[in-house]
């Protein structure tokens, strides 16, 4: 499943009882549509994710910044101090794409044809991936 969200929040890693690290963070995801009665709806969708390939991804991933996750989505639902039941979307993340940072200095403007977009996850391409036969 792909997912493009901003994050709500900085990355932080935690570091597992086995040594393993993690980077947790969130993101929000913005639908809109229009009702039977013509009226525009937004509607925001939250999500917890993790990645678990590397730990340094998190000085990349700050408040605000726009990014694109593929990875699994599931459900968890627990039982809170007050006694009542809270559910929420996780997302397991195996690739992440970053498509815009979340800060700009003073004076800083960014071409709006050039885009400046990183992607983590995703194995470099070969040379000889060049030169297939295929047709597209």
């Amino acid at each position: 499943m792909n997912i493009i969200g901003r994050l709500t929040r900085d990355a932080e890693v935690r570091t597992l009882s086995n040594k393993k690290q993690v980077v947790n963070f969130s993101i929000a995801t913005n639908d809109n549509y229009r009702n039977k009665q013509g009226e525009r709806i937004e509607q925001t969708t939250f999500f917890d994710c993790s990645y678990w390939i590397s730990s340094k991804v998190a000085e990349l991933l700050k408040k605000g910044t726009l990014v694109e996750l593929i990875g699994r989505v599931y459900t968890r639902a627990w039982i809170g101090k007050d006694g009542q039941a809270h559910a929420g979307l996780n997302f397991h993340t195996s690739q992440i794409k970053l498509h815009s940072s979340h800060k700009r200095t003073e004076g800083e403007s960014t071409p709006v044809n050039k885009r400046n977009d990183k992607e983590i996850g995703q194995p470099k391409s070969n040379e000889s991936d060049k030169d297939d036969d295929l047709p597209f």
